[in-house]
């Protein structure tokens, strides 16, 4: 079964489907990014007070206290079964599009990567190893990237092929 820019064959009701998604889940994805954004300033020191607290900063201007390990392992254990679950579904829309197969390929398998690094850098860096923030926020970046660029080329596809579908039949 060739996969491979199968995405412009969809109806357009699937396609229209697939643009719905993908905005509703940038929405989602952005927020989340923002509350990081608010939670870690973007820094890693920030991510490092996030999950170890502050406590010892007398001049802190937000009091902020160590995660249990029951908070860190809820955190992960939600993010992980989430994201693998949105970068399944991306990947598989993202299988469908005509892009060049060695960028899909990246595109399709660096978020599960960046998604046990990222969050199991997150225990590792709550267990004291206080450089694994660099690792955490290298692979979040990365993991955002893809989603990015993985939405763009999904949606870019669905767009373009949605108004040659519709051209194409109303010239019939």
């Amino acid at each position: 079964m060739q996969f491979h820019g199968s995405l412009s064959q969809l109806p357009k009701e699937i396609k229209s489907l697939i643009i719905a998604f993908i905005v509703t889940l940038s929405l989602g994805f952005f927020t989340g990014i923002n509350f990081v954004r608010i939670t870690s300033t973007f820094q890693a020191n920030g991510v490092e007070t996030n999950y170890l607290g502050n406590e010892e900063n007398e001049d802190a201007k937000v009091m902020q206290f160590k995660k249990s390990k029951k908070e860190v392992l809820t955190l992960i254990h939600n993010h992980i079964l989430s994201m693998s679950v949105i970068f399944l579904l991306l990947g598989g829309l993202l299988s469908l599009t005509s892009m060049n197969k060695r960028i899909k390929t990246v595109l399709i398998f660096e978020p599960f990567i960046s998604i046990i690094l990222t969050f199991g850098g997150i225990y590792v860096l709550w267990s004291g190893i206080h450089w694994f923030k660099y690792v955490i926020m290298i692979s979040g970046f990365a993991m955002v990237l893809s989603f990015i660029l993985s939405s763009i080329f999904i949606l870019r596809e669905s767009v373009i092929t949605f108004n040659q579908v519709s051209s194409n039949k109303q010239n019939d």
